[in-house]
């Protein structure tokens, strides 16, 4: 391919094996977006929704209240109202609900006489709710990514397309839940909807799902868009958030934009960020996006208090030589913000952490997890103590009644005894290669620029020099900034 041995050597470290795949990563365009009729149910989600449409009949959507979920919720909503399809749509309130559909779902789709539900980022692990609705012949039509906890879904649902369930079919499983709503779009409307792609790599970087296959091909594209947005809604939080006129990166996505959009339905409700998604009026849109601006504020606060209950809790509960899974609960953390704590602390602590809210019987946690522990599969392995719980590898959500925390700490401790090791819980950089000062010249770095977009999956690049020493006076150049030179004898470059 004519490229460098460091970009050849950084290729090989992301898994790229072959001059075919190497060129399809670094040339990575919307012709290599997959045909969304790969799906094995596509097809008849097609016929259900033509059918709706024809017939005149009501279709809800139904979606989850964080940035993957509005996201794929927009998407999907103005879609359908392209080719004339008007819809009604319900998002659970994330602490009186919790997530997916439940039983006042049910009966809110009989009482507005709905014909066809479809569910956006959720749905894969709510077989007795579809179950209900198809009695009451309400079509249901899941569209998800979250692994299935058995697969009885595919055998209730009217069509489900979902990457991860074994009768998919499909070549890419990684999709968030906006990147499943996307093909469907895609398959509705028989186009590639490339102006979409702001929405879709939003709500996919937020969703931290890998970047790698067709989740890079449609951030690198959608994050062009995003940039240069026609949504007043996007526009007006790009302002508030200062990041006006900058590249927006999948790190702007993640820490600014993405936080800012769940603060929406952590703090309220979430229909203030779809409201914002939405909005055709940039008046409206700039009231809804401080709106927004205020949550996340709150958002904040809430969330530095319950750290510093959480840091008590572990000093006090927690034998780092017994567990190397953190479980603490305390009575009436707030609900929304428990899944940023549970990531802090297993960043902090590096060790798969669960945080619970006791809230009487019935109590809420959330999960975050380290590299080499799959926490949705240790939840299966715990599921005799919980009521519900879903999510992913390193994400999960649960509810558990309050006299089964205990053993559930226990069993779940017990099973990481087993899987990990104690190099597992050492923090680790993952160095690709090594650079002597040569190596560094303005041509190879720009040849580090074509691995964009970085994220999970294709991390930016890091690389190590030795020997160096440090020549002449260091100068501050901030509270958290350091210049200073280094030299390894034949260059001397500067070092922040």
């Amino acid at each position: 391919l004519g490229i460098s041995k460091v970009l050849t050597q950084l290729l090989i470290n992301r898994g790229i094996k072959n001059v075919e795949e190497a060129e399809k990563f670094l040339n990575a365009s919307p012709d290599h977006l997959l045909d969304p009729y790969l799906f094995s149910d596509m097809q008849n989600a097609i016929n259900l929704i033509k059918k709706a449409a024809k017939n005149k009949k009501r279709v809800m959507i139904f979606g989850d209240y964080d940035v993957d979920g509005l996201t794929a919720l927009t998407l999907l909503k103005e879609t359908l109202s392209k080719i004339g399809l008007e819809t009604a749509h319900y998002i659970p309130h994330r602490i009186k609900e919790g997530y997916g559909l439940n039983k006042d779902t049910v009966h809110f789709a009989r009482q507005k006489g709905v014909a066809l539900l479809i569910t956006v980022d959720c749905g894969t692990n709510n077989n007795e709710e579809i179950q209900e609705l198809r009695r009451h012949n309400i079509d249901v039509i899941v569209t998800d990514h979250h692994e299935p906890v058995n697969h009885d879904v595919a055998l209730c649902a009217s069509a489900i397309i979902n990457p991860k369930i074994k009768e998919s079919r499909y070549k890419y499983r990684d999709l968030a839940g906006v990147g499943v709503a996307y093909k469907l779009c895609q398959a509705i409307t028989g186009k590639k909807l490339l102006e979409d792609l702001d929405l879709v790599s939003l709500g996919t970087i937020a969703d931290v799902v890998p970047l790698t296959g067709e989740n890079r091909v449609m951030v690198k594209e959608g994050l062009i868009k995003l940039a240069h947005t026609k949504r007043p809604g996007l526009k007006a939080l790009i302002e508030t958030s200062r990041i006006k006129g900058k590249k927006i990166t999948p790190s702007f996505v993640s820490f600014i934009l993405g936080p800012r959009i769940n603060a929406s339905g952590r703090m309220d409700t979430a229909e203030i960020a779809l409201n914002l998604l939405m909005s055709e009026s940039d008046d409206e849109a700039s009231k809804l996006a401080r709106t927004i601006e205020m949550l996340n504020r709150q958002r904040q606060k809430i969330e530095e208090k319950i750290l510093e209950e959480a840091h008590d809790l572990i000093d006090r509960e927690i034998n780092f030589k017994e567990h190397k899974i953190i479980v603490i609960a305390k009575e009436n953390w707030h609900q929304g913000v428990l899944g940023i704590v549970a990531s802090k602390l297993a960043d902090k602590f590096y060790r798969p952490t669960i945080v619970i809210s006791k809230m009487g019987t019935l109590c809420k946690g959330s999960g975050r997890s380290i590299k080499n522990f799959h926490l949705f599969q240790a939840l299966l392995e715990c599921k005799d103590f919980l009521k519900t719980f879903g999510g992913h590898s390193h994400a999960v959500g649960l509810i558990i009644t309050s006299d089964n925390i205990e053993a559930f700490r226990n069993k779940i401790n017990r099973l990481a005894k087993e899987k990990l090791l104690l190099e597992d819980l050492l923090p680790s950089l993952d160095i690709d290669t090594e650079l002597s000062l040569s190596d560094l010249n303005l041509e190879i770095i720009t040849e580090f620029e074509g691995l964009e977009p970085f994220g999970i999956g294709n991390p930016e690049p890091l690389f190590y020099t030795r020997n160096l020493k440090v020549r002449g006076e260091p100068q501050v150049l901030s509270r958290d900034t350091l210049k200073f030179w280094v030299t390894d004898g034949r260059i001397t470059s500067a070092a922040i």
